[in-house]
């Protein structure tokens, strides 16, 4: 017998593949457990959820939009894709990262303290990236932003030299465009 046989099939050489991020919606029943079942989908098979976000939509249909945010080579997620639709909960699931006319969106308010000269660029800055100042202290102010979940990225970024303090992010939503529904 030879040495060269691996001793299992995670033994075998597997070529890298580039991981893509992907925003899967997914239209599910409202009720109890549904959430549950999803996210252990996800740790059952090791997969990792970046961004969750689920609010009910529909009170008479009794339905909930899931929004996940994951990672993966393109085929772990076909494979994720498909198991979240054999899900019997769920009514519909759509890749809006692959739709052409699908829009993600994330809010974050962001808490920078400061004063003097980083006080001014915050504004400058916060200005710039169209955020909606909520509150403002003597030495501290709480943005307001939307976006893109990298157009965010960027804007703490900046504000992390002048004095973020807090942030707290929604997590991704998303919807298509067109007046066609999911």
């Amino acid at each position: 017998m030879s040495d060269t046989q691996p001793a299992s099939v995670y033994d075998l050489a597997h070529e890298e593949e580039a991981e893509n991020l992907a925003t899967f919606a997914i239209l599910v029943d409202n009720e109890p457990g549904v959430l549950h079942r999803l996210v252990g989908l996800f740790a059952a098979r090791g997969y990792n959820i970046e961004s969750l976000t689920v609010a009910e939509t529909d009170r008479r249909a009794h339905t909930s939009r899931v929004t996940i945010v994951t990672r993966g080579a393109p085929h772990v997620l076909a494979q994720i894709e498909a198991q979240l639709e054999k899900m019997v909960a769920t009514r519909h699931v759509q890749d809006v990262t692959r739709d052409p006319n699908g829009l993600e969106r994330e809010l974050a308010l962001v808490k920078v303290k400061g004063s003097g000269p980083d006080r001014v660029e915050a504004l400058r800055i916060a200005d710039i990236f169209r955020a909606k100042v909520l509150d403002t202290t003597i030495d501290s102010f709480i943005f307001e932003i939307t976006g893109v979940s990298s157009k965010i990225d960027k804007f703490v970024d900046l504000m992390r030299p002048l004095g973020l303090v807090e942030l707290s992010r929604t997590g991704v939503l998303s919807i298509t465009r067109g007046a066609e529904a999911m």
